[in-house]
């Protein structure tokens, strides 16, 4: 536990890094802003700044899973660490209604600890994901239609909670990332704004899911908090950039010790195959999604580290092909 303790605590201190909490299809995301004022080194395993925060509060139970996805685009892929608890010991109120829950005595800032907060009611296993306002007009009407759903046709509740912009607060069993900024729409061009944010999708939240069905989290566990540490093939705004060597062995050491030991394995050997010239002809493809996933991703991997070659399009050409198993890169989702 120490030692995780120092991963992500190192995480917090990164401003490449970063973090979520939420289910799938609401997700309260915590990243820096490059050239805002740098955050307070964490001495704690917390960071805020002016656009949001996150607290983790406790890590009793918890198991941690590295994990690497495909994407979409041939020549990436994503990577995180989620710190998962056992599905009884994660369970949230699953609240299906709004329901005000008093003022926020447990805000990461002090000066929030006065604004109520309420659950939006969107009954999600892992998360209560809440509102918090201190702003009088907004608060009659939240209070004027507690009790209901905030997705009932004629609620003005939803019209308002997006008009006026209030703090989102994202709870989980293992701490909060809270949301300061605007809440992406209409009043943003109609796009999330750059560093924290969140994101409910109605369509998603309809499948009571708690995660992808590609990210590889042990059956009879639930991801409560996710980490994303630097990657190597990605800049903060998801762009292209070079390949980060330092970024990648960093993981590959965390993918080791916490990673689903069928796609280490996979990646392994596939890298040992290229490095001993062996035709594609020569592997057999795994049968599992995880696996398959470490085969198409250690072809790519290989190609970031050591550049093409006619042996490496020939696996290419036969195992990473489409997007079958792949995931958006939009982390936590």
């Amino acid at each position: 536990m120490q030692h995780l303790e120092a991963v992500l605590k190192d995480g917090l201190n990164d401003p490449n890094a970063g973090w979520n909490m939420g289910s799938f299809g609401a997700i309260a995301e915590f990243h820096q802003v490059a050239g805002d004022p740098p955050a307070t080194e964490a001495s704690a395993l917390q960071q805020v700044t002016t656009r949001g925060g996150i607290r983790i509060d406790t890590l009793d139970g918890v198991r941690p899973v590295a994990y690497e996805t495909l994407s979409p685009r041939s020549h990436r892929w994503t990577q995180a660490v989620s710190l998962c608890l056992p599905e009884d010991a994660a369970s949230m109120n699953r609240r299906d209604v709004l329901t005000e829950l008093g003022p926020d005595a447990h805000s990461i800032r002090d000066e929030d600890r006065e604004a109520v907060i309420f659950d939006m009611g969107l009954a999600q296993p892992q998360v209560d994901f809440c509102i918090r306002t201190a702003d009088p007009a907004l608060l009659e009407t939240l209070r004027a239609n507690a009790g209901r759903s905030l997705f009932e046709q004629d609620n003005p509740a939803m019209g308002a909670i997006l008009k006026a912009h209030p703090h989102r607060v994202a709870l989980t069993r293992l701490g909060r990332v809270e949301v300061y900024q605007m809440i992406g729409g209409p009043d943003t061009g109609g796009t999330s704004p750059e560093g924290p944010h969140t994101h409910v999708l109605p369509k998603l939240l309809r499948a009571n899911r708690t995660h992808s069905a590609n990210t590889p989290i042990p059956d009879g566990w639930v991801p409560c908090c996710g980490f994303h540490p630097n990657s190597p093939v990605m800049g903060r705004l998801g762009e292209d950039q070079d390949f980060d060597e330092t970024a990648f062995a960093a993981f590959q050491a965390l993918l080791s010790d916490w990673g689903p030991q069928d796609y280490v394995d996979q990646k392994q050997r596939v890298w040992t195959a290229l490095r001993e010239a062996r035709d594609p002809e020569t592997w057999v493809e795994p049968d599992t999604r995880v696996a398959r996933a470490g085969l198409r991703n250690a072809i790519r991997q290989w190609r970031r580290q050591h550049g093409d070659s006619p042996l490496l399009n020939a696996w290419a050409v036969a195992f990473d092909r489409g997007d079958a198993d792949a995931d958006p890169e939009n982390p936590g989702h």
